[in-house]
């Protein structure tokens, strides 16, 4: 189970004005635009990623489906599809392929629940189970069945939702991230 931890306070700013002239600075200097004395402006936001259809693939379904026949024989109720957590799961494993890792925190220091967050999820009450190299649905979900933490993650009956990504990187490995939320 994973959980967002609290965030402190920054401090606070006694100048606001100047820092947030600073910050639109420093802002342009990363993008590339250029700066102008006394006109200061903020730069284009990026575009959105793409986002990948909300449905599942029949792989992806199918983990739902063996996932839900574990869950049963442990007396928990099933885990729907959910859309956002399918966002979420999707892009992690695009991720992941397109940047060559393989861990739960992103290479720009984002974890499960920020992610969920960032594809509208509306609870941090999250849980994730990444894996590499499985062909096939079974298989990926035998290997996270015989790991005792993402088992626990599979048969936590607080979880309500799922969902599964599964993308093949360049070297011809399946990139699998399922998502679990208490929503």
């Amino acid at each position: 189970m994973t959980h967002a931890p609290g965030t402190p306070a920054g401090p606070r700013l006694r100048r606001p004005l100047l820092a947030a002239g600073l910050l639109l600075a420093v802002s342009a200097l990363l993008v590339g635009a250029p700066v102008a004395a006394g006109a200061l402006t903020a730069p284009a936001p990026p575009a959105a990623p793409d986002v990948p259809a909300a449905e599942p693939t029949a792989e992806e379904a199918e983990v739902t489906r063996l996932v839900n026949a574990e869950r049963a024989r442990a007396g928990c109720a099933a885990v729907v599809h959910q859309a956002q957590l399918h966002t979420a799961a999707r892009l992690h494993s695009q991720d992941m392929a397109d940047n060559g890792y393989f861990d739960h925190t992103s290479k720009d220091g984002r974890k499960p629940w920020d992610r969920a967050r960032a594809a509208g999820y509306p609870s941090q009450f999250v849980g994730e189970n990444i894996a590499m190299g499985q062909r096939d649905a079974q298989a990926v979900t035998d290997a996270w069945m015989n790991s005792a933490g993402h088992r626990a993650n599979i048969l936590n009956c607080q979880y309500r939702s799922t969902a599964v990504g599964v993308v093949v990187n360049a070297g011809k490995q399946p990139l699998w991230t399922q998502m679990f939320g208490g929503q």
